[in-house]
């Protein structure tokens, strides 16, 4: 696998892959029942009550490799996901641009967070019937998963599927679809909710060997 096409997909596990991707064929929007509607409304007021949140994670590559590493969100906007070695990737998003940094070397890649369907999660406040257009809604084993498209002009597309357990108000998992169907599944594990993170965790410094526009 060339570097090019490993830092997309490892991007894809937390980002949505806003480099090389093709923008995903639209899916159709499903009728929503009033019990649907109701257990949206309980994970879009979890995702909006969270400001903070900390914990390892797990991903699952489309090929089906396993790598792990720690994760640290602060809303509006920032997250950082570091990967345990043997992976050196470090992805980092600063409120507006997600940056993709080999811990080993100056450059990497970034690109606008405005694109990435994670924007939907960082968002300091999130109204899912309205911002997403949803596409697959599935309970059972007492949790409830959702797949949405980002509504938002200029998207690169994909699908993203929220994994949540009512019962425990905590989300558990997400998964990113990109535009050639490949799934990359992140499992988050441990999650501390609430607590400041150092704003330091948010702030890379790299030369870009690839930045995309913003407006493009």
């Amino acid at each position: 696998m060339d570097k090019r096409r490993f830092m997309v997909l490892a991007l894809a596990a937390v980002a949505a892959a806003f480099v090389g991707l093709q923008p995903a064929q639209a899916a159709k929007e499903i009728a929503l029942s009033d019990g649907q509607v109701a257990a949206i409304r309980k994970l879009n007021d979890y995702i909006n009550a969270v400001k903070y949140m900390r914990g390892d994670f797990s991903q699952i590559s489309p090929s089906g490799k396993l790598a792990r590493g720690v994760f640290f969100i602060s809303k509006p906007g920032k997250m950082r996901f570091e990967y345990a070695p043997p992976v050196p990737l470090m992805i980092v998003s600063d409120g507006k641009w997600v940056m993709i940094k080999n811990k080993n070397k100056e450059n990497g890649d970034a690109g606008p967070l405005s694109k990435t369907p994670l924007r939907i999660v960082l968002a300091e406040k999130v109204d899912l019937l309205k911002d997403a257009k949803i596409t697959g809604f599935e309970e059972g084993d007492g949790v409830v998963s959702v797949t949405m498209e980002d509504k938002a002009e200029g998207s690169i597309g994909g699908q993203l599927v929220l994994t949540f357990d009512p019962a425990r108000d905590a989300l558990q998992q997400w998964v990113v679809i990109d535009g050639k169907g490949r799934r990359t599944t992140v499992t988050l594990e441990n999650v501390v909710v609430g607590e400041k993170p150092d704003p330091k965790l948010f702030v890379v410094k790299f030369r870009p060997a690839n930045q995309g526009n913003e407006n493009n």
